[in-house]
Parts: C-alpha cells; structure tokens; sequence
C-alpha cells in the first residue's frame, strides 16, 4: 500500500519514485497554475509578493512585505518598512508608499520584479499600488487585493470582484501570503510599541529632556543596556553628571526590572 491512512505518500513509494515528494509544494504549485487562469494572467506567476500595514490609529504604522516562490515561502526576501510620508491612518496611502519605495530600490539594483502583487484590501488599495509602480514605470506588473470580509479577489477595474469556492487552491495560495505578511507586520508593530514603552521608562525622570534620551539611546543602544549600566559609565554621557547619572541609574533599575 502506497498511502498510509492519512492519505501521505508513504516513505517506501517516495524511494520507488527516486526522489522526496513535498505534499505541500505540490498542492500550491497547482494552485498558483489555477490563480493565471483565473486571474487571466499572461504568465504563471511563480513569484507572488504581498504587503500589508500595520497600525494603531496611526501610531508605530509599520509595513511587511512577504516573497513566496510557486507558493512556499522566500523569507530571505522578507522585508519591513516604517511608513515616512503619511499621518493618521491611511491604508492605501501608506501602501503606496511602501510599494514605491521597495520598487524604487529594485529598480536601482536591478533585482526580480514579482510576477504577481498582493495587497491585504479592496480596489482602492490595489489602485494605489498600480500608482506606485506606475511612477516607476513598471505598470504591467499585475496586481490583486484580497479583502478579508469576503475573501473577494480585486484586481480589475470594472466587473467587480471574484469570490472563489473557499476551496480553491489558488484561494489558499493567496490566503497563505495574506496571512503571513499580517502576522510579519504584526510582529514588528508590537516590536516598535514594546521598544517605545522602555524608553518612555527615561522620560519619567524629572530633568531629563528630549536631546539627553537621545544621546542616552545613542550611547547604550537600549533601554535595557542602559539599565545594566553603572553609575559612572552612564555620567560617560554628554550632558549627564555624576549627580544625574545616579538619578538615571536607580529610576532605570527599579522601574525596568
């Protein structure tokens, strides 16, 4: 018997083949076939790249971008933004700034376009995408956007969405990046917050202004290196004597440990 009770290929026919059999590699590669002829791409779009922003009324707004390859994963091409350009909450704007400025330096170091985008959204975070690449005179990459409400497909103009029987491997192929360019955006949002809540540790010390945090962060690096420092290695800093040095040293300690 070739297929244990699981379905799994078992180990003696993967032998007989010659070769290892990825049950997953092969369930997504065929979805990725299924998502050019749904999508009526003009080729099989084996690199997909999805963006996602992170952000809580605006603050921290951070941005993922996660690569995969005929569906599995390429995390040496993960990447994460912090948004620069845009205020309060703005999804699409702060997707297009994040898909200009990754195309921006894939062009300049002439490195692989995706063969297929990914918003997390609807028609209007697509369309503020295709106005990134375009100002990069890259407007034939497709684009799609998968809304989570529905899991509606958008990637034209006119016609409206597709939804897609909730079985549909090029649905999940689509679903798996989604969801894994959330979760890498996620985490460095509650990165950026957990680090901005150890240092406001410094700001609740009474003399100890905007310019003397900054070279306090720029000298020890963290908060927590600060709060293994000593005394004397603390008054080191410009601006800090001995007198404040102690100051720093006894609040840093108590409230980060």
């Amino acid at each position: 018997i070739d297929l244990d009770r699981s379905g799994e290929i078992t180990e003696d026919l993967q032998k007989r083949l010659g070769k290892t059999i990825h049950p997953i590699s092969a369930v997504t590669g065929e979805g990725v076939k299924e998502l050019r002829r749904v999508l009526g791409l003009r080729k099989t779009p084996h690199l997909i790249e999805a963006y996602d922003i992170s952000n809580i009324s605006g603050t921290h707004a951070v941005a993922s971008m996660v690569s995969s390859m005929d569906g599995m994963p390429q995390r040496n091409r993960y990447r994460r933004f912090r948004i620069k350009s845009v205020e309060g909450s703005n999804d699409p704007k702060m997707i297009a700034e994040v898909v200009s400025r990754d195309y921006h330096r894939r062009v300049r170091e002439r490195r692989r376009m995706a063969d297929l985008i990914l918003v997390d959204g609807g028609i209007t975070q697509v369309k503020a995408a295709r106005a990134a690449l375009s100002s990069q005179k890259l407007g034939k990459t497709p684009i799609a956007g998968l809304a989570k409400r529905y899991e509606e497909i958008y990637w034209r103009d006119k016609g409206g969405p597709l939804r897609l029987s909730r079985e549909s491997g090029a649905l999940k192929v689509l679903q798996r990046i989604r969801d894994e360019a959330h979760r890498f955006a996620l985490d460095y949002h509650r990165t950026l917050r957990r680090r901005r809540i150890k240092e406001s540790v410094i700001d609740e010390i009474v003399g100890i202004g905007g310019k003397r945090k900054e070279l306090l962060l720029q000298h020890f690096g963290s908060v927590r290196r600060l709060a293994k420092a000593t005394t004397g290695q603390i008054a080191e800093v410009p601006g800090v004597g001995e007198k404040m040095a102690k100051t720093i040293a006894e609040h840093v300690k108590r409230e980060y440990s």
